[in-house]
């Protein structure tokens, strides 16, 4: 993975459906955005694929409904997935002691 910041580039268009590229990214985004996405209300389908293992980039295809675009029901699952990755570590510099 890239330590820098995540390219988003539609690689195939109509405003419902859509392939995104991103760039320097793995199974790791790819599937935390697939599951952010399939629990979208708007989004139809959404899966990812990596081309080749060698490859450096990660498929993001999305379809949605015909009440968003499929732009923003990407920037609503990288959205989600940030809150979630914040509580999660927040919950994890938690220390209880029970005695």
């Amino acid at each position: 993975m890239s330590s820098g910041p995540v390219g988003a580039a539609p690689v195939s268009a109509a405003d419902t459906e859509c392939t995104f590229a991103l760039a320097g990214e793995d199974h790791t985004l790819g599937n935390a955005l697939r599951y952010a996405l399939n629990k979208h209300p708007d989004v139809v389908f959404a899966g990812y694929s990596v081309p080749h293992p060698s490859d450096d980039v990660v498929n993001v295809r999305v379809q949605t409904s015909g009440r968003i675009s499929a732009t923003q029901a990407l920037r609503d699952a990288v959205a989600g997935a940030l809150r979630a990755a914040a509580c999660a570590a927040a919950s994890a510099r938690v220390v209880v002691c029970v005695r």
